[in-house]
């Protein structure tokens, strides 16, 4: 992971760009340590008060957790998914609430700015999230769930509202989960209604039907879930 200027100024914002940058792509994924202060340091060619500076930055941005006499873990992929997982915590009505307000949207848009390709992957992901939900794999049940519904908001082609949502992705994936654990209605939602209307074109029910399984999901939860 090479430094990607040798430039000497603006050290600190360059080591955060490029930390933030692997969190982004994968290298250190969620739950994850980084490498040591050192390490880092040595790597990208700084000093550690850099390397510090830089992941302290991170860490009050929510992206790092620093767990002293530990290490550094990779708590979100973006400063806006740090916030919603801070302010969310496990509050699992909130979370469902602040998805329902993008979701409806996203899929109301996509109705009419989908392409055929949007499609086709649409279909495609609906297809392997219907396999895993009947061989009962929670865990990767909940990743093509959430996978499903990135690509519904994708295919609204609306930028602003797309990155919204990245910003929510752990959040998403970790809803999912817990909705899937904790009611009864989730493990038998269908989607296919979500994805007819998009092909078809139908702005209403696209808006209905990506509203309504999580009015039920929310309906299902207790008053202080």
């Amino acid at each position: 992971m090479p430094l990607a200027t040798t430039r000497r100024t603006g050290l600190v914002d360059q080591v955060i760009d490029q930390l933030r940058a692997s969190v982004t792509a994968g290298e250190y994924p969620i739950g994850t340590k980084i490498p040591t202060e050192p390490a880092l340091a040595e790597t990208l060619g700084v000093g550690r008060n850099t390397v510090r500076e830089a992941v302290r930055a991170l860490a009050h941005g929510g992206i790092l957790e620093v767990r002293q006499g530990d290490g550094t873990y990779v708590r979100a992929t973006s400063e806006v998914s740090g916030a919603v997982r801070r302010l969310c915590g496990s509050e699992l009505r909130e979370v469902l609430q602040v998805r329902r307000c993008l979701e409806v949207e996203g899929a109301r848009l996509a109705a009419t700015a989908r392409t055929d390709a949007d499609l086709a992957e649409l279909w495609q992901l609906l297809r392997r999230r219907d396999e895993l939900q009947l061989e009962h794999d929670r865990e990767d049940f909940a990743r093509a769930d959430a996978e499903l519904h990135f690509a519904v908001v994708r295919s609204s082609h609306n930028t602003v509202l797309t990155e919204l949502y990245r910003g929510l992705t752990e959040v998403v994936l970790a809803s999912v989960a817990t909705a899937t654990h904790e009611t009864a209605t989730a493990a038998h939602i269908r989607h296919r209604g979500l994805v007819e209307a998009i092909d078809a074109r139908d702005v209403d029910r696209a808006g209905r039907e990506a509203g309504g399984f999580l009015d039920e999901l929310l309906g299902e939860l207790p008053d202080r879930a």
